[in-house]
């Protein structure tokens, strides 16, 4: 291959293809950079390899990076319409009311931290996602007595299955989405009688496939390591006594959460599967049923561990007060008089009441609101597009719509109001700057095929250089890809977004499904979360801790790799019966 003089052979245009990838894990991992220091770094080193080494057109390069800025246009308005709600019903007590009501359920800590991280925290990724749930479930165990370290890798652990349908869908409609919406990868569809949103729905439906296994052994990987790590004996035993409970509520949450992806699509498993699972939980818990008969407990505190603790003790702080490391300011606290359990929850049953109605193909209400759009065809005479739909983001609908209404039905004064607002535009700020540098960062990536020397993209570059080495074993390692750009990014909408191209393109070179190890990457992206870098460093705040960063990613590594291997295994043992299969 010619570039500007050089012959490149396809290794070493694989190796500058992923040099961007090895700068940015080079950059958090080794350097702790924040993401908004290392992805503006990698975009320009992105800049300058897809225009001097792959030699693409100005034209392009700048069409391809504003299509990037929309999509994460798109992604913000999410970010900022979930905080939006999130801190308006803090404000408005509701959170406050919500966690009250779970706080006298069971004494039993690997009970509390199921119900609360894997099933609240669920729901909530669900609905709002980018990092919510171990921001309010943590701060939750932590006052309900939990040492804080403890109740940070629970959260952490926790928040992995419901990712790949986190904030709606998020990371399957638009992280593989967007990555997959090509002109070549369309006519390979057509071809095979399907079109995008149908191949969509088919990474949704494998997606919570295989999660199911892995998924029903959280609540038992959680529990285990509780008592491995916090425990008075310092062993996985007490927390594998309480396997029927735990697998209990990996099924109360799976099974609702496979069935609405096969029916409903990618936007619902999560929510669904969380509501259901507390509904059919919360009472069975209640009434004991297959509850350990022998409760367990933390030591008492004069023998936790010095890094156990931050600077908020347990149990002192009001449940949800407050989100930041330096505790609850007065307009941080809840009101005197928080709302009933019922009203508090009215918001998130409104959500999903609005959701339904939206997403659901058979009702116009969807076509409605698609219809309202901003675009822009054919970028700088490229044949790029760009556009949003205001309306169709679930960050205006429902989520800012849902926080306008909760303020007259919570009787919220005008000061926490602004208080709400505040705080969320304060909490976008960050993950805003990451995104305008990652989002166009990655379609310069997916563009860079259109240079005059036939060059291939880079995703396909990496692609081609790794397919004489996977061969059919590709499944077992394809999560692990996954998992690897959520603990750079801290998100798996752009691990995928990232590395969705460079797995369909690597299951086309090897003969394997192509929505099958799609699948596995979105899988990998949300077991990833449990390590990604920027969850472990917020979630970390918002219970005063720090320091313990390579603790905490350390110890969730060994659920990462159980369970990523485990999706890979299963992958890779239905490969034989797929292969028949046109996709």
């Amino acid at each position: 291959m010619m570039v500007e003089g050089l012959n490149l052979s396809g290794e070493l245009l694989a190796l500058l293809a992923f040099l961007p990838i090895l700068a940015l894990l080079v950059g958090m991992a080794g350097f702790r950079l924040p993401a908004t220091r290392a992805m503006p770094l990698a975009f320009g080193l992105t800049l300058v390899l897809v225009l001097f080494v792959w030699d693409m057109p100005p034209n392009w390069a700048a069409a391809a990076a504003i299509n990037g800025l929309a999509i994460a246009l798109d992604i913000i308005l999410i970010v900022f319409g979930a905080l939006l709600l999130l801190f308006t019903l803090q404000q408005s007590g509701a959170i406050h009311a919500i966690n009250r009501g779970f706080m006298h359920i069971s004494p039993d800590r690997r009970v509390q931290a199921i119900l609360i991280a894997w099933l609240f925290g669920s729901f909530i990724e669900g609905a709002a996602g980018f990092g919510t749930p171990a921001a309010l479930a943590a701060p939750l165990l932590l006052a309900m007595g939990f040492p804080a370290l403890a109740a940070v890798m629970v959260s952490l652990v926790a928040n992995s299955t419901a990712v790949s349908f986190g904030a709606v869908g998020t990371p399957t409609l638009i992280g593989v989405g967007t990555s997959l919406d090509l002109p070549h990868i369309a006519g390979a569809l057509a071809d095979h009688g399907l079109g995008h949103d149908l191949m969509l729905h088919g990474v949704g439906q494998w997606t919570a496939l295989l999660h199911l296994v892995p998924g029903m052994l959280v609540p038992l990987l959680m529990s285990s390591m509780l008592t491995r790590f916090f425990g008075r004996n310092k062993g996985f035993l007490e927390g594998l006594r309480a396997w029927p409970y735990a697998l209990l509520a990996g099924l109360s949450f799976m099974v609702p959460y496979t069935l609405v992806a096969f029916l409903l699509g990618p936007e619902f498993p999560s929510i669904i599967g969380g509501l259901a699972g507390m509904a059919i939980l919360i009472p069975l818990t209640r009434a004991g049923f297959l509850v350990p008969k022998k409760t367990w407990d933390f030591p008492p505190e004069g023998q936790w561990e010095a890094n156990w603790m931050g600077s908020i003790r347990p149990g002192i702080r009001e449940a949800g007060s407050g989100l930041s490391a330096g505790g609850p300011s007065p307009s941080g606290r809840p009101p005197k008089d928080p709302p009933g359990l019922l009203r508090a929850w009215l918001p998130y049953g409104l959500i999903a009441l609005l959701l339904v109605l939206t997403r659901i193909r058979a009702l116009p209400f969807g076509r409605w609101i698609s219809g309202a759009r901003l675009h822009t065809e054919n970028l700088l005479g490229t044949g790029i597009d760009a556009g949003i739909a205001p309306l169709n983001n679930p960050g205006i609908l429902p989520f800012l719509l849902v926080a306008l209404l909760a303020i007259p039905l919570f009787g919220m004064g005008r000061a926490r109001a602004v208080h709400a607002w505040k705080e969320a535009f304060s909490r976008t700020r960050a993950p805003a700057l990451a995104l305008v540098f990652a989002v166009p960062m990655i379609r310069l990536m997916m563009q860079s095929g259109n240079n005059p020397g036939g060059l291939p993209d880079m995703p396909i570059a990496m692609a081609e250089s790794v397919a004489g080495l996977a061969r059919g074993a590709w499944p077992l390692f394809s999560p692990f890809v996954g998992a690897l750009g959520s603990f750079m990014a801290g998100s798996n909408a752009v691990s995928n977004m990232l590395f969705s191209l460079f797995q369909y393109t690597l299951a086309e070179e090897l003969g394997l499904s192509r929505i099958l190890v799609v699948s596995l990457q979105n899988v990998g992206g949300a077991l990833g979360n449990m390590v990604g870098v920027h969850n472990i460093i917020a979630a970390c705040a918002t219970v005063g801790l720090s320091g313990v960063e390579g603790v905490l990613l350390r110890r969730n590594l060994l659920p990462v790799l159980l369970l990523g291997l485990l999706a890979g295994g299963i992958a890779w043992a239905l490969i034989p019966v797929l292969l028949p299969l046109p996709f």
